[in-house]
């Protein structure tokens, strides 16, 4: 989370970028990345404004920060998972069809935007909270909405004054240095956690001082979703079940700071939740006569080959509290139960509360009932059996992890303890 706390620093800054240039984008409208809009697509639905405009400005800091997008490490190319969110974008969005160019972004917050040139970020937290397509649906209505009503230029006009001369000089400065560091061949291996840190709140900071949106800015949204949504036949209640969602989750939380700060709709603090809005929301879906269509299952499906690796990630944030409450969520239905009591047993090992390692061996061998629970579960109750001196079975445990795993990258690590339990029972490697 520092890293975010150094992205709100930019903020300003980066929205004054804007007028940092002379009469031509900072950068060359980007070409579409892997997985865009395919050939047959229908056409933009605006033309690229002058470059000295408010407007134009703002698409230039758009087209910097849709560069980073693209070039990022954490940029999600699945073509089946790219489609499917699109699919779910123009139909709520159609007329903007031909304006988005879709990034799914594997990181574990939830997010999703819609920067002034079109280009549209979600991150994996959002497709790991959603409960169903319905849902995915009305927050990328919503994001539309910031689109369609040019609530990023209604915020840069509303901040430029706001930002100074030195502001604009120390992130351009800042910009330069760390894009180069981003773009070189060898960073990966060159830049160290710090500077990377560095890169990441340039990179934040320049996505949120795209989406710096009024409180009247994002009950517009919040409306347009809606009938967005309801207008492509989902479910009304999708927006106000979303919104409460999160707002348990931040209630969850372990850390009492994040239990007491006001819930997001995104990772920045442009998108507060107040009860009145999601009360809004209620009444508005309590209104609507129709029921809507939730498609669950559909969403489930396109999600379930990627919950593994996102909740690995969502685990790493260690608020144990808030991944509790997600796994139960994505329980509630009793799929995927074999990924979800691993990483309930994960929880329980890494937070060592009292009675967390009898749990922790619990959810590992509820998980190993199920027929998608992942190989290191037997991993982790074979390092369970070994320290309690049951070697037969952590041999046991051990031989099935590699034969699940035959690639795994600890592999000559658990050989080797299988062929120290071996040697000491007298078994047959």
């Amino acid at each position: 989370m520092k890293r975010l706390a150094l992205a709100g620093s930019f903020l300003f800054a980066a929205t004054s970028l804007a007028f940092a240039q002379d009469a031509s984008p900072l950068v060359e409208p980007v070409a579409p990345a892997m997985a865009q809009p395919p050939a047959a697509s229908p056409p933009p639905s605006r033309t690229r404004p002058e470059s000295a405009t408010d407007e134009g400005g703002l698409w230039g800091v758009s087209d910097r920060a849709e560069q980073q997008a693209r070039a990022s490490g954490q940029l999600e190319t699945d073509p089946a998972l790219n489609a499917y969110v699109r699919e779910v974008a123009c139909r709520v969005a159609a007329e903007y069809c031909g304006d988005i160019r879709l990034y799914i972004m594997n990181r574990p917050f939830f997010n999703a935007s819609m920067a002034p040139n079109g280009y549209m970020e979600v991150w994996s937290g959002l497709l790991l909270r959603a409960e169903d397509e319905a849902q995915l649906a009305f927050v990328l209505g919503h994001e539309t909405a910031h689109y369609g009503e040019r609530h990023s230029l209604e915020a840069l006009r509303a901040t430029r004054a706001r930002a100074t001369g030195a502001m604009i000089a120390s992130v351009v400065i800042a910009a330069a240095g760390t894009a180069a560091a981003v773009n070189s061949p060898n960073s990966a291996s060159s830049i160290s956690d710090v500077t990377r840190i560095a890169v990441d709140a340039v990179y934040l900071g320049t996505i949120a001082s795209l989406f710096a949106f009024s409180r009247e800015n994002e009950t517009e949204a919040d409306n347009v979703g809606f009938d967005r949504a309801v207008a492509a036949n989902y479910d009304p209640s999708a927006g106000q079940r979303i919104w409460t969602s999160l707002i348990a989750e931040t209630a969850a939380s372990d850390n009492p700071d994040t239990r007491r700060h006001e819930t997001r709709g995104s990772i920045f603090s442009t998108h507060p939740l107040s009860a009145d809005r999601v009360e809004a929301l209620s009444a508005r879906a309590a209104a609507h006569s129709g029921t809507g269509q939730t498609h669950r299952e559909r969403y489930r499906a396109a999600i379930r080959p990627f919950l593994d690796e996102w909740l690995r990630a969502d685990l790493r944030r260690r608020d144990y509290g808030q991944t509790a409450h997600l796994l139960n969520q994505l329980a509630a239905h009793g799929e995927d139960l074999g990924v979800i009591e691993y990483y309930r047993g994960e929880i329980c090992r890494l937070r060592r509360a009292e009675g967390d390692r009898a749990s922790a061996v619990q959810h590992y061998a509820n998980a190993i009932a199920h027929p998608d629970a992942p190989a290191a579960a037997w991993r982790e109750l074979g390092e369970f059996a070994a320290r309690d001196g049951r070697q037969a079975e952590a041999a046991a445990h051990f031989s099935t992890y590699l034969e699940r795993a035959p690639n795994a990258e600890d592999r000559a690590l658990v050989e080797a303890r299988l062929a120290q339990i071996n040697a000491q029972t007298g078994g047959v490697q």
